[in-house]
């Protein structure tokens, strides 16, 4: 049986801007916060059987809300909690409540000298987003360390646990991303004790780090390396540093089909030279990741690109990241990126995809 929301509980007409890290988005018809994974069931059954449209928000860190808001219900999940489970081998399982904050998840693991998580320092938003995005940096996915999720099935209203394995994990993404059709109530991760990180597979934090690739170091060296790294391409939220003001990585790195990889190489020296060094990176079998960076800066979009009269730009320390000085509307945030993906399609046959997930408008 569904319980039926209070309306002291719902608010109305709450601005979605203060919940991204955008700092865009019109208003919530009905705002409401979750505190617990069953007043999350409970409200979403009710707003399914209602009928009324409905957008479950996290911390709105990879998400474009369009100026207009969003006419129906906002379920806000700000569940806490966590536990763990010895594993063998030394690992340990840890459950994490999807409303809990990502980064102070991270920060958790480091200090039980728990090995694993350490890589994805700094990343914001919430636990629940994660394995949506199967969400990675510095060598590290989300699919390298989840066991499982609890999810409410929103077809058959049922909660059940789902295997990492059964989830499609890929490069940021997953089954569950771009469809509604379930929602994350907690996260399982399989980690290492001994205070030692996950072996480092990213060139620029080993150099950071002073180590081999492959090596593995104490987990709060490799957290504050990371952090360091994250701070210095302005994707460690900060009030005060509108750099930060973004999705982060707006736009994916594009994967390439061997097969069509000598055409777009050669397109690509056509425009910058032939004896350029294209950065190349393993995309899956018979399949070769390009830096979309690398791409957008020479299509001719350096950092602190401005467009909407200044409004929005391209971040002053990473080209990946669209940002709101301060005044920008979600319409002038979508020229932006508009601007930056036709750019790059016409100075390389090469089209970038968005990572965030669009609400109530598109590129």
């Amino acid at each position: 049986m569904t319980t039926p929301l209070s309306s002291t509980e719902v608010r109305t007409s709450v601005p979605l801007s203060g919940h991204t890290t955008l700092r865009l988005g019109g208003p919530a018809a009905r705002f409401l916060p979750a505190t617990s994974a069953s007043d999350v069931v409970d409200a979403v059954r009710a707003a399914d059987q209602a009928g009324e449209p409905l957008l479950v928000l996290g911390g709105g860190s990879n998400l474009v809300i369009a100026d207009e808001g969003f006419g129906g219900l906002v379920v806000h999940i700000a569940t806490e909690g966590r536990s763990f489970d010895r594993l063998a081998d030394g690992r340990v399982e840890l459950t994490i409540e999807a409303g809990e904050d990502w980064d102070r998840t991270v920060a958790f693991s480091v200090e039980q000298g728990l090995g694993g998580l350490e890589c994805l320092s700094g990343i914001p938003g919430q636990v629940g987003a994660t394995p949506v995005q199967n969400v990675g940096a510095y060598g590290v996915e989300i699919a390298d360390l989840l066991t499982s999720v609890d999810l409410l099935d929103r077809r058959s209203g049922r909660v059940h646990q789902v295997q990492a394995e059964d989830l499609g994990l890929t490069y940021r993404s997953s089954v569950l991303k771009g469809t509604d059709s379930a929602v994350v109530l907690r996260a399982r991760f399989a980690l290492q004790d001994g205070g030692r990180s996950a072996p480092i597979r990213y060139a620029e934090l080993a150099r950071v780090l002073g180590v081999e690739l492959g090596a593995r170091v104490p987990v709060a060296d490799a957290r504050q390396a990371v952090l360091e790294l994250r701070r210095g391409k302005g994707m460690v939220l900060d009030a005060d540093d509108h750099d930060t003001w973004s999705a982060g990585s707006f736009f994916t790195n594009p994967i390439v089909d061997d097969a069509e990889l000598p055409g777009v190489l050669a397109k690509i020296g056509e425009r910058v030279g032939a004896d350029a060094v294209v950065p190349q990176y393993p995309g899956g079998p018979g399949r070769t990741k390009l830096s979309a960076a690398w791409l957008i800066e020479r299509a001719g979009f350096g950092r602190g690109h401005l467009a909407a009269d200044g409004r929005v730009s391209l971040s002053g320390k990473h080209t990946l990241a669209l940002t709101n000085r301060g005044e920008a509307s979600t319409a002038d945030l979508l020229e932006l990126a508009r601007e930056v993906r036709d750019g790059v399609l016409a100075a390389f046959g090469v089209r970038l995809q968005a990572e965030p997930v669009m609400v109530g408008c598109r590129l």
